[in-house]
């Protein structure tokens, strides 16, 4: 039997294959046009950056946001609020929820819905919140699962994962089928967000190529976060390519050049623009992928306030001509 778990609670817990060769038509006349005015997207970002704020002060914190730009919004939780209350503080401060992770069972879960509670309630919730999507944001991880006292959390989580071996990803992707499966009917889709525990080698595989071929694409999409992608030693263009037609988000993440390839959740973060990956390949890459919704989010520790990282993320993509 395995544990499930909740992405905030256990972060809380720790102490150019994909790019088109020619030219796609909304690059056309405009080229000067700045990329998301071109390709009529908004820029959104994922709550969970903005830290203990929202739970502080919500309305405050969106209509701030909602001031810097940001127009779509992901939920990382509910905050212990009702749906109800929820939608109504967006409206107020001029900005939609978009999309919300949803965590599941487990020690670090959230109180209130996860993505195990009846599937009617669960429709009921994010229909109220205008929202047809909803994530995964975190593994499975095995029963016995515990953080050694005085230890790395990180290196354990990364150490327990692989040696969960492939079945652990096999029966991640047969709860994801299921779970979609019940919730497609109710007009709600559902995904998985990654992180870089993923890509780390299990034998002559990894936990996302088992995923992938083992997730049902008729049922499951991916909202592929390209900062971790990135901590993974991975290219984020490239991997966008592979996951044509199957990417439907993109957590627009950055991550300093001193980041060193791991898995075990590390990376030294910083703000879109400021980092190393290559937005002149990437953002195009999101388009010929079939990406429909752009999320900034980014990781502590942050070197400045987090409105202000926020704001500078935002100035880079609103202007930024791919």
């Amino acid at each position: 039997m395995m544990t499930l778990i909740n992405r905030r609670g256990l972060l809380a817990g720790m102490g150019a294959a994909g790019v088109v060769a020619a030219t796609p038509a909304w690059a056309g006349p405009a080229r000067k046009t700045p990329f998301f005015k071109r390709i009529g997207k908004s820029i959104g970002l994922q709550l969970y950056t903005m830290g203990d704020a929202p739970q502080k002060d919500l309305p405050g914190t969106l209509a701030r946001l909602a001031k810097i730009g940001y127009r779509e919004i992901e939920l990382p939780g509910f905050y212990g609020r009702s749906a109800k209350d929820l939608r109504a503080v967006a409206d107020k401060a001029g900005v939609r929820f978009t999309c919300t992770h949803l965590g599941l069972p487990g020690p670090f879960a959230q109180p209130g819905l996860n993505l195990m509670s009846p599937v009617n309630e669960l429709a009921d919730a994010l229909h109220t919140l205008g929202i047809r999507q909803a994530v995964l944001p975190m593994p499975l991880l095995p029963a016995d699962f515990k953080p050694t006292p005085g230890g790395d959390f990180r290196t354990i989580l990364t150490q327990a994962l692989q040696a969960a071996g492939p079945d652990n990803w096999k029966r991640q992707a047969a709860l994801l089928n299921e779970r979609a499966a019940a919730l497609k009917p109710l007009g709600i889709d559902l995904g998985y967000h990654n992180h870089n525990m993923e890509f780390a080698p299990i034998g002559n595989t990894t936990g996302w190529d088992v995923l992938l071929a083992e997730l049902d694409p008729k049922l499951v999409f991916i909202e592929l976060d390209l900062g971790w992608v990135t901590a993974a030693g991975r290219d984020a263009a490239t991997e966008l390519g592979k996951l044509k037609g199957r990417v439907r988000m993109v957590h627009m993440k950055d991550v300093k050049p001193s980041t060193q390839t791991n898995f075990s959740l590390m990376q030294d973060p910083t703000e879109v623009g400021s980092g190393k990956l290559d937005w002149k390949r990437i953002l195009p890459a999101t388009v010929a992928a079939g990406v429909r919704n752009y999320y900034v989010e980014q990781e502590p520790p942050f070197e400045m306030d987090r409105f202000d990282a926020v704001k500078k993320s935002h100035d880079f993509l609103s202007r930024f001509v791919a």
